[in-house]
């Protein structure tokens, strides 16, 4: 019986390198190929009976993990595996989250990817060893994680990035609100929010938080 697998990447020679790979196994039919996650959720509408997608993550117009959660909604029978070279706690735990089956990084040699896609298909979780630690180390510390992905996705505003800079030189509030033209009631309603949304406590925490997001040099 074949499998029907998509192939999506933003870049041609690493789709043909994927079709390469896949090539050795007679029972693996490529149904379609998409440059990023946008084109691959037009060209499931089309191609509905595919069984396999090998999703990429970093592509333009729409990300692999974006891509992911839509297609999982609307096609839940889908297996989507995550092939990426992307193997940090952040990308593990968002494609986990948008619905992805399996996770893979590039190098995977030929066998293994041909295993993970009957393992995925048959019900299974098919990941590169290392990514499988990661998934463990997520599981025991998930909310050590969920506000890690929160402080990365941290949007200040482009006042409160200036009163944190006037913070981190060591600026009193009346002088902050002084040097900003604003009032020292103002000047304490941003950092509130600064703090809020760094989730820190401190003016130390937050000037390090910011630092370690190059929000503030």
């Amino acid at each position: 019986m074949k499998i029907n697998v998509a192939v999506i990447d933003d870049n041609a020679f690493l789709i043909k390198a994927v079709l390469d790979k896949l090539s050795f196994f007679e029972d693996i039919h490529i149904k379609f190929t998409a440059v990023d996650g946008a084109m691959a959720c037009e060209k499931i509408k089309e191609e509905n009976n595919v069984q396999v997608i090998l999703m990429d993550i970093e592509m333009p117009k729409m990300n692999g993990i974006q891509a992911t959660e839509i297609i999982k909604n609307l096609h839940p029978q889908i297996k989507i595996i995550m092939l990426t070279v992307l193997d940090n706690d952040e990308s593990v735990f968002k494609a986990i989250q948008a619905g992805a089956d399996g996770y893979f990084l590039k190098e995977v040699d030929p066998q293994t990817l041909y295993d993970g896609i009957l393992q995925t298909i048959n019900g299974g979780a098919a990941m590169t060893p290392s990514i499988a630690m990661k998934t463990l180390k997520l599981l025991r510390n998930p909310l050590v994680m969920e506000r890690e992905v929160q402080l990365d996705e941290v949007q200040l505003t482009s006042r409160e990035v200036e009163v944190l800079e006037q913070l981190s030189k060591g600026l009193t509030y009346h002088l902050i609100a002084e040097n900003l033209v604003l009032s020292p009631f103002t000047i304490r309603k941003h950092i509130e929010n600064i703090y809020r949304k760094l989730q820190v406590h401190s003016k130390i925490e937050a000037i390090q938080q910011a630092k370690k997001r190059n929000i503030i040099e």
